[in-house]
């Protein structure tokens, strides 16, 4: 049975009961308090050797006190709590020397896990200031599948790790990215993001690496890339599927030996850069296809993160609206609000282009409606619009699966000319339709793997099994 003496304060009383019951019936001595300054008399006295506090008590916010705490008792892990939910709340929590940040609503077994973990390998970490949160918050929502990349986050603030952002395309990735360099130890260096779409193939090692006067023809001048202009700081390869073969074999020598040529010179160049990259394609195919070196995606993909589609947490729409009706009004657009009926129009779209197209929206509705308040209607107006081709969408919605998969097989191949695709044919259409099924079908039931094995007809082994091989990342959250 678990020993040790938690501390808990928090101002909700029914929480300190709740907390007290469930601590105590697992075998921890358990003190409750509602307010800071008890918690503190308690810590400088020598008690605890855990302590669980909520953010906002009526005496004291629980941040001001949190350095004090680990000044004094630097072993002592702090679990903190929080109903505020933003990221910045997460990475605050970490910069002031929390053990763990769980957001309000939070699962009793949970905590029970990492009260014992907390106890068994306690991690003193220095203590440091942080600025006060203000408005600027670079990533909004307060869903159950932004929580999780919060709290992930937070614990790579201070590390120098390579990140593989995923996401569909409007998730999101770069603000991630920004984030992770903004609050982490490199903030003072620079950020560079690179779009590796966006350039033409033959210039990417150029444009990555810079190149010497006269390496190829019109090269007048030695020009710095990317990695020399990010040095000391962050950079930010996007759409690192794109990255032709050629640019990620000398990719994967710079993250190997830590040093890079420049294209056309010779001497060796040492780089202190942190690699963040990002995809909106499933590298696991490309690789399959030939198309992106396996050795490099392990390189990479050191801790991945998916960034969710909008669909998924359709909770957080409401936030992200009022954020982005803030941000126009500061650049000069009227002051909007907007009604609950619409906000639940605005929930039951698919958008498919994901918060990019949720920001475009409300600066439209800024800039081109006159009305204040924002109704049902005018969303409907702008959702609702008709295709441009009504007739082949009537035709789209008769077309079995079948079909579907029979047309885009026949463009597939298409695209080869003469030629036909790499072999193994058969298990990548399998696995290209059995990922986004089996991902629909947890998103339907909301992350319940129980019930979506039995929407699918699966054993629950299998699914768990197929999650695993696939390396789906299933989110809970509750509707």
């Amino acid at each position: 049975m678990p020993t040790g003496n938690i501390l808990v304060a928090d101002d909700d009383a029914a929480i300190r009961t709740v907390l007290n019951q469930a601590l105590s019936r697992v075998g921890y001595d358990v003190r409750v308090t509602g307010n800071a300054a008890t918690l503190w008399r308690w810590v400088s006295q020598g008690e605890g050797d855990l302590v669980i506090t909520d953010v906002v008590m009526p005496d004291e916010n629980a941040f001001d006190l949190l350095p004090r705490i680990k000044k004094i008792r630097p072993e002592m892990p702090i679990i903190v709590m929080s109903a505020q939910n933003t990221f910045l709340t997460a990475v605050k929590a970490s910069e002031r020397g929390a053990y763990e940040y769980l957001p309000k609503p939070f699962d009793l077994n949970e905590l029970v896990t990492i009260i014992g973990r907390a106890l068994a390998e306690p991690k003193p970490r220095a203590a440091d200031g942080a600025e006060e949160e203000g408005d600027n918050i670079p990533l909004v929502g307060r869903s159950p599948a932004m929580q999780d990349i919060y709290r992930l986050l937070a614990r790579l603030m201070q590390t120098d790790l390579t990140v593989m952002i995923a996401g569909e395309s409007g998730t999101g990735k770069e603000l991630v990215a920004k984030a992770l360099h903004d609050y982490g130890k490199r903030a003072n260096g620079p950020f560079v993001a690179i779009n590796m779409a966006a350039i033409p193939r033959d210039l990417i090692e150029a444009e990555l690496f810079g190149h010497e006067k006269g390496a190829f023809t019109g090269a007048q001048t030695r020009n710095t890339g990317r990695f020399e202009q990010a040095e000391g700081g962050t950079l930010f390869l996007d759409e690192i599927g794109d990255m032709p073969m050629e640019a990620q074999t000398r990719l994967l020598r710079v993250l190997q030996q830590g040093e890079y040529t420049t294209v056309g010179g010779r001497v060796p160049i040492k780089t202190n850069v942190r690699i963040i990259a990002a995809t909106n394609k499933d590298l696991r195919q490309l690789i399959n296809q030939g198309l992106f070196r396996e050795d490099l995606y392990y390189r990479l993909n050191v801790v991945p993160i998916r960034l969710p589609p909008l669909r998924e947490r359709t909770e957080d729409i409401p936030d992200l609206v009022r954020h982005f009706f803030a941000q126009a009004e500061k650049e000069g657009l009227p002051h909007k609000q907007i009604e609950q009926a619409a906000l639940d129009r605005l929930r039951r779209y698919r958008w498919p282009g994901n918060v990019r197209e949720l920001e475009n929206l409300v600066r439209r509705l800024a800039a081109l409606y006159p009305q204040e308040i924002i109704n049902e209607q005018t969303i409907e107006a702008e959702l609702g619009e008709p295709s441009a081709n009504p007739a082949n969408d009537g035709d789209r919605e008769e077309e079995t699966l079948g079909g579907s998969v029979e047309r885009h097989m026949s463009g597939y191949f298409r695209e080869f000319g003469d030629t036909l695709p790499p072999p193994g044919l058969y298990h990548r259409v399998l696995r290209e339709i059995e990922e986004p099924l089996i991902g629909a079908a947890l998103a339907a039931t909301r992350g319940n793997q129980i019930r979506a094995a039995e929407l699918l007809g699966l054993n629950r082994n299998t699914l768990r099994k197929k999650i695993r091989d696939l390396d789906i990342q299933v989110i809970r959250s509750s509707r």
